[in-house]
């Protein structure tokens, strides 16, 4: 029997932190997903996480987990997807270790990601932006912090991890600009427009000194976690759902404020190129998914298009009686001969 804790701490620490040089969200993300399989594992086979072995994650029972995934915790199929993802890495990194287990390796990764529906992006309207941007409360610190972070997200179209990882040294204070540190180690320079220049700057004044250097910190002086701000958000959309209803109908997560930015962009420039840009796209594809969700795109090839003549007609309703004649004698079957 193969323990499985060595092999796990092995991947995290070794092959993914220093082999790969993957970054610590991708980490975390990872870590996440293993730790929701053990417990779904050892509550199975009724013993401790650290007790089980590699034999006991098989096929079935990593089957098991994705159906828990879904029908349990209501998980999507794209995070299934990611689920499935982090173990099929874990598992092709078992491949050379342990290859006494290769058969019951390759039936783990003979698993198939579900197909997963392409929906429109979630964004928020002129009017629901603006009064998610009113909710914090200026006359305090808390609220202060919380307006200059939902300024810079939605201006820059930050993921969390970018928002929470931002430092003083990335911000650039005469041209206020910001240095992004994105998905796939790729930077980008964003200029920020000047009501969050001036959200950031009053932010900034009263930041304090703390021994850490991002820029957003709680109130204990550390920095921002992506949890911290999901529940920041969450506060300020309930209060900003007083002055727009619409706002209670819609789940507004930190993402959702990315796809606001990019909606913003898309419709002030009509250049798609321009938001793979501003957002840190690595390909043009990813941009796409906005131009779906963009109703002004469809309008523009309406008003370009020469539709088809329509044949004028006048419809005239058929006579009453003759009407009556058909539908009551018109259908009837005249009795057959007798031979």
């Amino acid at each position: 029997m193969t323990p499985i804790a060595p092999a796990i701490e092995a991947f995290l620490r070794e092959h993914l932190a220093r082999q790969r040089d993957a970054s610590p969200h991708t980490c975390d993300s990872y870590a996440v997903s293993f730790q929701l399989l053990f417990e779904f594992a050892a509550k199975r086979f009724n013993i401790s996480p650290s007790a089980l072995t590699l034999e006991q994650l098989d096929a079935t029972l990593i089957g098991a987990f994705l159906e828990y995934l879904e029908q349990q915790r209501r998980n999507s199929p794209g995070t299934r997807n990611v689920r499935l993802a982090a173990i099929k890495s874990f598992f092709r990194f078992l491949e050379y270790r342990h290859p006494a287990a290769l058969d019951q390796i390759r039936r783990v990764l003979a698993i198939p990601f579900k197909k997963t529906d392409q929906r429109l992006v979630p964004y928020l309207t002129q009017h629901e932006t603006q009064a998610l941007l009113d909710a914090p409360d200026p006359a305090t610190r808390e609220g202060i912090r919380d307006r200059a972070m939902l300024h810079v997200t939605v201006c820059a179209g930050l993921r969390v991890s970018e928002l929470t990882s931002l430092q003083l040294d990335d911000v650039t204070m005469p041209s206020m600009s910001i240095r992004v540190h994105g998905k796939g180690r790729r930077e980008r320079a964003i200029p920020l427009w000047k009501v969050a220049a001036t959200a950031l700057r009053a932010w900034l004044a009263i930041r304090g000194t703390t021994t850490a250097s991002a820029v957003f910190v709680n109130a204990r002086g550390e920095p921002m976690t992506r949890w911290g701000f999901a529940y920041v958000l969450k506060q300020h959309v309930e209060t900003a759902a007083r002055a727009c209803p619409s706002l209670a109908e819609k789940q507004v997560s930190p993402h959702v404020l990315r796809h606001t930015c990019a909606m913003i962009v898309l419709q002030a420039t009509q250049d798609i190129r321009k938001v793979s840009l501003w957002l840190g796209h690595a390909n043009l594809a990813t941009t796409e998914i906005y131009t779906r969700a963009d109703p002004s795109e469809k309008l523009e090839a309406i008003n370009a298009i020469v539709p088809p003549h329509l044949r004028k007609g006048k419809f005239r309703p058929p006579d009453k009686l003759i009407a009556l004649l058909k539908d009551n004698f018109n259908g009837e079957q005249k009795p057959a001969r007798a031979r």
